[in-house]
């Protein structure tokens, strides 16, 4: 296990650095006008100047209190509603036909609705978190819960569990490798409409986060800029990847043999 750790993470390292040496090539050749397509030294650049000079970290922390607050709200909703599915008939039908049509929506397109309802500001954000989320964690968990075999869900009964505590001592703990592909369906959903409201409309009453930072920047010309937000959010999601998601699999899913 620990050779395939190293394994990949020498294979990653290798393709990042073939990535970098490639884009400066690109560079050096001007293949593209330099405005479109700055060195890597400018983008460097422009990632010390984003945090030292221009609040970066401010507007990186904001989202990230935004998305936290939209994340815990959406996944207890989910967890709620796939529980309420599972144990009865009639809300699954219901509740599966509501995730049918409203996982297909995208939260951008949502967001007029949005605006409408909770106006300019941070309710109307953690709204579209929420939904982003919401949708394809309550399908993962309900797909989960709906594959396990029912030998375990038998031996519940039999124990006496009934209800809430079947689904807390059968289904969640069966069907964990389920819930966790959710999460991460449901993170990088949040996080693209996360960034993707900032930058339509910008600031809150509250502040701004780093799709507003974006914003400014191509307003602004500064591709290099741009790009160096672009690097936060890379450097955000691959954290949330190998240090929680993963570590969280290592302890769980693959511990408990339900996954390679």
């Amino acid at each position: 296990m620990k050779n395939e750790t190293k394994q990949e993470i020498r294979t990653q390292v290798i393709f990042v650095i073939c990535f970098l040496a490639v884009w400066q090539v690109v560079y050096a050749m001007q293949a593209f006008p330099a405005l479109m397509f700055p060195s890597l030294a400018d983008i460097g650049q422009a990632f010390i100047e984003g945090f030292r000079d221009d609040s970066l970290m401010t507007y990186t922390l904001y989202s990230m209190g935004l998305i936290v607050r939209g994340l815990a709200i959406g996944i207890v909703l989910a967890f709620i509603f796939s529980s309420l599915a599972i144990v009865s008939k009639i809300f699954y039908n219901i509740y599966n036909l509501i995730v049918s049509i409203m996982d297909l929506l995208p939260g951008v397109a949502l967001l007029p609705l949005a605006i409408m309802w909770f106006g300019i500001g941070e309710p109307t954000i953690i709204f579209i978190v929420i939904h982003s989320i919401l949708w394809p964690m309550s399908r993962s968990i309900i797909d989960g819960f709906k594959s396990i075999s029912n030998i375990y869900i038998e031996s519940g009964k039999n124990i006496g569990l009934r209800g809430l505590k079947l689904v807390l001592g059968v289904y969640i703990p069966a069907a964990f490798s389920s819930i966790l592909s959710g999460m991460r369906v449901g993170w990088a959903r949040a996080w693209r409409g996360l960034i993707s409201v900032e930058m339509i409309f910008g600031t809150t009453g509250s502040g701004a986060g780093i799709g507003w930072f974006i914003f400014m920047k191509r307003t602004n010309v500064d591709i290099a800029g741009v790009f160096a937000a672009l690097i936060v959010i890379i450097i955000i999601g691959i954290i949330i990847e190998y240090g929680l998601f993963r570590t969280v699999e290592k302890k769980t899913v693959k511990k408990w043999g339900m996954n390679r």
